[in-house]
């Protein structure tokens, strides 16, 4: 049986995630997603979004932003290539989205390296209507207010506990904070949990980190417990990146055989165990 086993702190217990279900209810479902995002890596993110299973939707325009969100199954922002009038399509939406007890995640791209990023990223939040936030431990920093540098879209450094912080951006924000590099954090304010999959060869290739998002969406869409799936996102998704990383060794070929992975872990992988630890 595929699943996540959570390794539990000493004293506490934690039941295994059952991520064989959740790949089921995405070839049974096929969830729409619905992605405002960055114009620089859209097509990636609309592939790999199509390799679990699930379908892509990129609506951009605020006359039917809200239309189509009510639609889906999950809504994915990203703030990566930021203007005035994409703010205003997320925002309605989000509020849309969200009215409808819709999944809306937002990847927090470059908040804390411009006012306009992080400004119009925590007025996003400050809506009540995101459901995870996903960043870089710079971007999570920033938005929890804790002293940060980032530099574009990269993190550069942040002070403090990197899960300390996770829990206490989801604790203001009342949603599942998703931390990415390379130990990836997810943290519902109450639980946090670490992940160890991936490989270095992801942070070399443009888009592994927007694709990671909308990955969220689609294992967000089938429902359930948010913290759980935003960690069986991430395991299965650094997972890819480890098979990937096995046949090709630069960025040119990396997305032809990662989508390929992708798809054939979501629908041949009887037998998967992936981990979590609980912290």
């Amino acid at each position: 049986m595929n699943l996540i086993r959570v390794i539990p702190a000493e004293g506490s217990f934690m039941p295994d995630l059952h991520i064989a279900d959740t790949f089921h209810h995405m070839a049974s479902h096929r969830p729409l997603v619905h992605h405002i995002t960055n114009w620089v890596t859209i097509y990636q993110c609309a592939q790999v979004t199509r390799s679990w299973g699930c379908l892509p939707v990129m609506a951009h325009a605020a006359e039917e932003a809200a239309e189509m969100a009510s639609l889906a199954g999950a809504l994915v922002l990203n703030i990566g290539t930021l203007t005035p009038d994409l703010v205003d399509a997320m925002e309605k939406a989000a509020r849309a989205a969200h009215a409808k007890g819709i999944p809306v995640v937002l990847d927090a791209v470059g908040a804390g390296a411009t006012k306009l990023r992080t400004v119009e990223c925590q007025a996003l939040i400050d809506t009540g209507t995101i459901s995870v936030i996903k960043g870089n431990a710079g971007e999570i920093a920033t938005l929890a207010g804790v002293k940060a540098e980032v530099r574009g879209v990269e993190s550069i450094s942040s002070e403090g506990s990197v899960p300390d912080t996770a829990r206490r951006l989801a604790s203001a924000a009342k949603a599942v904070v998703v931390v990415t590099g390379k130990t990836d954090f997810v943290s519902d304010g109450a639980r946090a949990w670490s992940l160890d999959y991936g490989h270095a060869l992801m942070g070399k290739v443009v888009g592994t980190g927007c694709a990671s998002s909308s990955t969220v969406g689609c294992f967000a869409a089938t429902g359930g417990d948010l913290l759980e799936k935003c960690a069986m996102a991430m395991a299965a998704y650094g997972r890819s990146g480890e098979l990937t990383a096995e046949e090709v060794h630069d960025a040119g070929r990396f997305w032809e055989v990662f989508y390929n992975k992708i798809e054939k872990l979501a629908t041949r992988s009887e037998g998967l165990v992936l981990h979590a630890k609980e912290i």
